[in-house]
């Protein structure tokens, strides 16, 4: 489904990503790990368009990304939701997980894809009427990740879905992701504390630099020790 083939990037003259390669297939839920810096949230905005690699490829269902808007992205069936979120505040919950179907059409209807955002987050439908100012951290966290199942995306990547959340809300977010892959949608997730990683992960991609150093199971990663390391110390952490 997503092929990232020896992504390199560049920001500000400084190397980010460095030959890095990676891939999702359907149905999966493939966890890439790594410290804050190591360059998750770059190969996100790189397959999103929003920015453009100095070499590499990036296709999804067979089709090149590299070259192509944001926009044009998302119509061909990969949802995103940031780390910041990016909740409209002047908009009501129900607007901004509707948003996508203003724009986006696919074989489902709006009223189905706006139905299965809920489904996943069902404490969404009390707070319908609220606006995306009055939400707390983790409510807009399940704002953007509704607002992405919205579109009807074959592919949802998810930048640090639990990142800055109390401890309570995270089970909620978990949870959501559980029932999402029930749907079938592959998940991509960016994550920095491996303890907030799913048990129902397929696979594991662990960053450091820029560079990927272990690719595959997640019960395969504990046997590298280098791998260990790198996961120990993006998991000491605690979430805020």
């Amino acid at each position: 489904m997503l092929a990232v083939r020896d992504l390199v990037v560049d920001i500000q003259g400084s190397r980010v990503l460095r030959q890095v390669s990676f891939e999702v297939n359907a149905g999966e839920l493939v966890c890439l790990v790594g410290r804050n810096g190591a360059g998750k949230s770059t190969s996100f905005r790189t397959i999103m368009g929003f920015r453009k690699p100095v070499s590499g490829s990036i296709t999804f269902a067979g089709r090149s990304l590299i070259g192509l808007r944001p926009y044009q992205i998302a119509r061909m069936g990969i949802g995103f939701s940031p780390e910041e979120s990016e909740v409209f505040g002047e908009l009501t919950v129900a607007e901004n997980i509707a948003m996508p179907t203003w724009t986006c059409s696919n074989e489902r209807s709006a009223e189905q894809r706006i139905a299965d955002a809920y489904r996943v987050f069902p404490k969404l439908e009390r707070y319908r009427d609220r606006g995306g100012q009055a939400l707390s951290g983790g409510e807009r966290k399940m704002v953007s990740i509704a607002r992405a199942l919205a579109l009807g995306p074959k592919l949802l990547l998810l930048d640090e879905p639990t990142e800055g959340l109390s401890p309570a809300i995270v089970p909620s977010i978990v949870e959501g992701l559980a029932n999402i892959r029930a749907f079938g949608h592959a998940i991509f997730i960016a994550e920095s504390n491996i303890h907030h990683v799913p048990d129902f992960a397929d696979r594991l991609c662990v960053m450091e630099r820029g560079e990927i150093i272990f690719a595959g199971k997640p019960a395969d990663a504990a046997k590298d020790p280098a791998v260990i390391r790198i996961i120990e110390g993006v998991g000491s952490r605690p979430a805020a």
